[in-house]
């Protein structure tokens, strides 16, 4: 009686750890999802000082986090091992340029009326990372992944062909995020340990950068302009907030299922473009997102035949 009613705890803490992890993957990706909503509240400022006031805010926001949740030594360990290892800390000097490079992009594009690419690029990017898998880590996949991988490619081409130039926005997210994502594979480093490095080593450019806007009169971080400093600030919360609730997920969740939540910020990204934004939403989107639609929808397929086998 006593092993049946272990068992049937441990059965309940199981579905309640899945389904905590369930609403924390599903918060991440909502929040992920509405970030353009946010950025359009600091439309005013440019791309270069959002992501300046980025860097900074969600630095000090992380070192807040690291306190209390106890994860400061855990930290101060990654540090010394970083520090005792120069081919790692160098591959997190990358990752933080990458990481960088996406996040300005991303800003760039949501405040100059390119929300729809931002939606593709994000929903090219697991294909991408599994052609980067492939490419670095020479992992070796299946023809139905392969397919699913061509057939994004195909829908890349034909918005390219009908728009009549490549739509960088969706290729340079889509790269950028996969880099940095196979950058993090080989890291190996703690998510929070990961963000705050990632954010020190990019102060160095967004303090000067802050420092120099304040005395010009394009800076929007002043008693000039109240709302717009509030919300400057706030781009640490935005930032900080989701990666909390991500690494929770991931850590009470298996891959596949955190997996299937990716496709919720896209999508919500792609209806805020075409009802909020009122973006063209035409035949040559349409037809990349179809190609990239079936692509993913093979992939999921490919993923469920390969963990059944």
């Amino acid at each position: 009686m006593e092993g049946n009613h272990n068992n049937f705890s441990e059965g309940n803490a199981a579905k309640r750890a899945r389904r905590q992890g369930m609403l924390a993957a599903l918060a991440t990706y909502l929040i992920w999802g509405v970030l353009p909503l946010y950025w359009n509240l600091l439309a005013r400022a440019s791309a270069n000082e959002i992501l300046a006031h980025r860097i900074v805010w969600s630095f000090l926001l992380m070192l807040v986090v690291l306190v209390l949740t106890k994860r400061w030594q855990r930290f101060k360990e990654d540090c010394r091992g970083l520090w005792q290892n120069k081919r790692r800390g160098a591959i997190l000097l990358a990752a933080a340029f990458i990481i960088s490079i996406n996040w300005l992009t991303y800003i760039w594009a949501v405040n100059h009326d390119h929300v729809i690419d931002t939606s593709i690029g994000y929903y090219i990017n697991p294909l991408m990372s599994v052609l980067f898998g492939i490419i670095f880590f020479r992992e070796r996949i299946g023809g139905l992944k392969k397919l699913c991988i061509l057939l994004a490619a195909v829908g890349i081409f034909l918005m390219t062909y009908q728009l009549g130039s490549l739509p960088w926005v969706s290729v340079v997210l889509a790269v950028s995020f996969s880099v940095y994502g196979a950058l993090k594979k080989q890291l190996q480093l703690n998510p929070f340990s990961s963000i705050t490095l990632e954010t020190l080593l990019m102060l160095p450019f967004a303090l000067p950068y802050i420092t120099g806007l304040m005395m010009s009169p394009e800076n929007h971080f002043s008693m000039g302009t109240p709302e717009l400093a509030v919300f400057l600030m706030g781009t640490g919360v935005v930032t900080a907030v989701p990666l909390v609730l991500f690494s929770y997920g991931a850590n009470l969740l298996p891959l596949n299922v955190l997996g299937f939540f990716q496709y919720i910020s896209p999508t919500i990204g792609l209806l805020l473009g075409i009802f909020f934004f009122h973006e063209e939403f035409g035949l040559a989107q349409i037809s990349a997102l179809g190609f990239i639609w079936v692509a993913l929808g093979l992939f999921t397929v490919a993923e469920s035949l390969q963990r059944k086998g």
